[in-house]
């Protein structure tokens, strides 16, 4: 028996598509990154809470896995992952007993910390049940999100791990994403060797309870930035760790384009061939051409990403009439999204019918993928091979 087909009509539309070997070339790329240059990988799995992905990302090599939140973490922990980190405070007492009763069954965890006062808190609650938290130093920039912000900050809290026997600072993290300007490599780099040479002072002050301390960065859009700074202290004994999470879906949005300038900026030895693919689209019908060059699609913005540019026709395949699909025409353009309708505005003679499919690129992985429970993972001939549950 032949297997459902996005051609034949026996898959539901509106529907969030994955292409396995467009997945397969990311995973792959990026870890070969990764090896090439000397760096460990623990990519963010917040992008697409699949743990069907997050286990190819590990087979596939990666140190580990990061999160945000507690019941991310135990999603990726229930789903057999072992080497997790919160790339955020642990903060409340429901979430501590979490992660708590996920170390007690042998999860390596490690959170942020960039206060006294949190760190007493989780002294108090993991030093009676005997357990050591791991933690790392946070490291924050002026208008951003969390972070020590000065020099003044980072001892406050070094005092306080002094005091605090159920934590060991196993190294330092940071966030570069949140600095922003028309040319913001400049403070970027400036921001990671501050850290690095942070992370130096500590180690040599004997300040880590790890013998090789993790100094971690890099999103997405400043990851060979984050290699090219963190790198170095290789030498220092530290295990430099890149955390980059909308690699592996790619789009063809915001991320093509910081991917773009990062291929420019890479040096051709660090490259390590090829490049990464936008892996997603979302497919729909044509429901209504209500006017002349106006036709509705069923889909809106309960079923894709919005926020960082409209989705846009990029394949066009008539049921019964094509027998593959083709480019859409670059004139047409999706202007207008609502909850479950989309406007595609198309020239008065397109060739363009109610019934049609569209399938439409996303920027901004992430809050497509949020959006959607189940995913349809195809092959290159658009057949399915597999479906996958997010746990958003």
């Amino acid at each position: 028996m032949s297997k459902p087909n996005l051609l034949d009509e026996s898959l539901p539309l509106p529907a969030a598509v994955i292409y396995q070997s467009r997945l397969d070339n990311n995973v792959q790329w990026m870890q070969r990154f990764a090896e090439h240059n000397g760096v460990y990988l623990c990519p963010h799995g917040k992008t697409t809470m699949t743990p069907d992905f997050f286990q190819r990302q590990i087979n596939a090599g990666a140190w580990g896995l990061t999160l945000a939140t507690v019941p991310q973490i135990k999603t990726a922990a229930d789903a057999g992952l072992t080497r997790l980190l919160m790339a955020n405070q642990l903060v409340g007492k429901a979430n501590m007993n979490t992660i708590s009763e996920l170390i007690a069954h042998g999860l390596e965890y490690y959170c942020l910390v960039d206060s006294a006062d949190n760190i007493r808190a989780l002294n108090d609650f993991f030093h009676p049940k005997g357990q050591t938290l791991k933690v790392l130093l946070e490291i924050g920039v002026p208008g951003g999100r969390c972070g020590c912000r000065t020099a003044e900050q980072v001892h406050t809290v070094l005092d306080a791990l002094a005091d605090a026997p159920a934590l060991t600072l196993t190294g330092i993290e940071t966030y570069e994403g949140v600095i922003h300007g028309d040319d913001p490599e400049p403070a970027v780099r400036q921001h990671l060797q501050w850290v690095r040479e942070l992370g130096r002072e500590l180690k040599a002050a004997g300040r880590f309870g790890d013998e090789a301390p993790i100094l971690t960065g890099a999103g997405s859009a400043w990851y060979d930035v984050v290699m090219d700074e963190f790198g170095p202290a290789r030498a220092d004994g530290f295990r430099p760790v890149l955390r980059p999470g909308c690699y592996l879906i790619h789009d063809k949005g915001i991320y093509w384009d910081a991917q773009s300038r990062i291929m420019d900026r890479l040096p051709r030895d660090c490259r390590p061939g090829g490049d990464l693919e936008s892996s997603l689209e979302v497919w729909a019908y044509v429901q209504s051409i209500p006017e002349p060059a106006m036709a509705i699609l069923t889909l809106g913005k309960r079923e894709v990403a919005f926020d960082a540019g409209l989705p846009q026709p990029v394949l066009h395949f008539r049921p019964g009439a094509d027998t593959k699909p083709k480019a859409a025409p670059a004139l047409w353009k999706l202007d207008h999204i609502m909850d479950h309708h989309s406007r595609l505005v198309i020239p008065q003679d397109a060739d363009l019918k109610v019934g049609d499919i569209i399938a439409l690129s996303t920027s901004h992985p992430c809050l497509t993928f949020d959006k959607w429970r189940e995913l349809l993972v195809i092959d290159d001939q658009y057949q399915l091979l597999r479906r996958v549950d997010t746990h958003f």
